[in-house]
């Protein structure tokens, strides 16, 4: 929105932040300093990358987004959390909630959006799904915002499914970085 102000984030917790949720098969928790080495190599690999932003993160890039994943609960009483195997204790990637004040067209800066990446071995499993709904059904109980958000390469036909699977539509085609992608939007459902 150029020229004029933005709109303020809607979401806000009704409650404190949760710092661990579980589904069947993970367990999700808040990001700390020691999840840097993992997280590092989650995003310099090609293939992780490849839908969202095509290259690989290097380790500054890295810490930066664990800074931000740390901030965004101390700032905004949501974020990210680390997805890892409920029996092992394996890393599997990250899901979450933020507000990246996103410089593009349409804007979403008014509701939270949600994303999920997880390393290659944990993809396909049906993981990603189990940790977004887990994801949404704590925004769900703790956010007052209307709807949540998603970014999704066009292309990138997982992360649709994931999306749709959730409840996830499409709202209309945006462009981001000079590249198209696709807004989806999910309503709170009604209480």
């Amino acid at each position: 929105m150029k020229g004029g102000k933005r709109p303020a984030l809607s979401a806000r917790a009704t409650e404190p932040a949760g710092s661990e949720l579980l589904t069947d098969r993970t367990r999700m928790r808040r990001h700390t300093v020691a999840d840097f080495e993992q997280s590092a190599e989650l995003w310099s690999d090609p293939d992780v990358v490849r839908y969202i932003s095509g290259k690989p993160s290097t380790r500054a890039e890295s810490w930066s987004r664990l800074l931000r994943y740390i901030g965004h609960w101390q700032a905004l009483s949501f974020g990210y959390w680390v997805v890892e195997d409920r029996l092992t204790g394996q890393f599997l990637g990250e899901v979450g909630l933020a507000d990246y004040k996103r410089d593009m067209t349409p804007s979403i800066e008014q509701w939270p959006e949600i994303g999920w990446v997880l390393a290659p071995h944990a993809q396909g499993r049906g993981l990603a799904s189990e940790a977004v709904a887990a994801a949404l059904a704590w925004s769900d109980r703790t956010l007052t915002a209307d709807r949540t958000m998603c970014l999704v390469d066009p292309d990138h036909a997982a992360s649709i499914g994931v999306a749709a699977k959730n409840g996830f539509v499409e709202r209309c085609s945006g462009e981001l970085v000079g590249s198209p992608v696709l807004i989806m939007e999910r309503l709170k459902p009604a209480t």
